[in-house]
């Protein structure tokens, strides 16, 4: 493997939510739009040196998390028949902005070939999913107000 040409993916999103509140929902196997959420079978123990194992469309995928700072940072080692063996790098960082977050994916060491590219389709198909998490519970939130014992939308009066 060694001098084979890699591929790096980097994608950004802008979420409406606090950097911890997005850093927690991306552990979440709960949440849509995290590779978590949408496999077949799942082991994951996301803490450093804490494994997860992904099947998804009878692939495996597998790494160790390598690095995990609060509302920051999360690393973890990927690998599946995709990556060709490679042990590639995914870190997402959060980035407080304004009240949103920015949130950065970049995956790198893949193979420059078609089974790497296939990665890009796959990190955009998640992240244009999970913001609309944080979409549904701003909605859950502004539904729940009352005031004088009616429910409204938007502000005290």
């Amino acid at each position: 493997m060694k001098g084979m040409k890699t591929l790096e993916i980097r994608i950004e999103r802008t979420i409406a939510a606090p950097p911890l509140e997005v850093f927690k929902a991306w552990l979440n196997p709960k949440v849509p739009g995290t590779p978590w959420e949408a496999g077949d079978a799942l082991i994951l123990q996301p803490k450093v040196d804490g494994l997860f194992y992904w099947l998804s469309s009878n692939t495996a995928h597998y790494g160790r998390f390598t690095k995990l700072q609060r509302s920051s940072v999360i690393q973890h080692t990927w690998m599946s028949s995709y990556t060709e063996g490679l042990e590639s790098t995914v870190t997402v960082t959060f980035k407080k902005q304004g009240g949103d977050t920015l949130m950065t994916l970049e995956h790198t060491g893949l193979p420059d070939n078609d089974k790497g590219q296939a990665h890009v389709g796959g990190w955009h198909d998640f992240l244009d999913t999970f913001p609309m998490h944080f979409m549904k519970a701003s909605r859950k939130k502004v539904s729940r107000k009352k005031v004088a014992g009616k429910k409204v939308a938007g502000k005290k009066k």
